[in-house]
């Protein structure tokens, strides 16, 4: 089989693996009511992101006139986006026994789903008011949209984890072109995860999902 096919059929059988239920991104946005995103130059596909997502209700904003997109992510707050994107039931819901995530709690409903499809692993803590990190993302959405995960590691970075699996989660999404790294060298795979950056990795997912989440570089 020649490289080109090679390339199609791998395509194929990654269009095979996408999640079972995410949301569509709508043809046309819904109107944007964030002030602080601009729709221009280095914000352009953010600001398409925030409103296209913010439409589906995917993404809120932290008052009704600002999503404030460089402001740290919190666990709580990715629970919320990555369970509405991918549609899931956030009513039934089976309790995953987190201490620090009470029936009562804002986003229980949406923790307890992701528990429940084994896109987070239930334990003593969730620590939903701590920040998300760019590995913990990278995983959740590799876990969530059941993406084709990496095998092998082929970025130049030199700040990889210990954690294997973890690394093959960030290569994974660097093969889908979902994100890049920090730098030509780096990852930092611990630093906090902005809000916006998260509406952008959501966003850049949800769109290869409709274009079958095609592979853009083959290990």
């Amino acid at each position: 089989m020649n490289k080109k096919h090679s390339r199609r059929a791998w395509a194929l059988i990654t269009a095979a693996v996408v999640a079972p239920c995410v949301a569509v991104l709508p043809t046309e946005a819904a109107t944007m009511p964030f002030t602080d995103i601009k729709n221009s130059g280095s914000e352009a596909e953010l600001y398409k992101a925030v409103s296209e997502l913010y439409g589906l209700g995917i993404v809120f904003g932290t008052t009704s006139t600002t999503f404030s997109p460089y402001q740290q992510l919190t666990r709580g707050e990715a629970a919320y986006f990555l369970a509405e994107a991918l549609k899931l039931d956030t009513k039934n819901v089976e309790n995953p026994g987190f201490n620090d995530v009470p029936t009562s709690h804002t986003y229980y409903g949406h923790i307890a789903a992701l528990a429940t499809q084994g896109i987070i692993q239930k334990g003593t803590n969730y620590n939903p008011n701590n920040y998300m990190k760019r590995s913990q993302m990278a995983k959740i959405l590799t876990l969530g949209f059941n993406l084709q995960q990496a095998t092998t590691l082929s970025a130049p970075f030199a700040d990889f984890t210990e954690d294997v699996e973890t690394n093959q989660y960030i290569q994974t999404l660097l093969n889908y072109g979902i994100t890049e790294g920090t730098s030509s060298t780096t990852f930092s795979p611990y630093m906090d995860i902005g809000r916006g950056q998260m509406a952008l990795f959501l966003y850049r997912t949800l769109q290869k999902n409709d274009n079958h989440l095609y592979i853009i570089s083959v290990e």
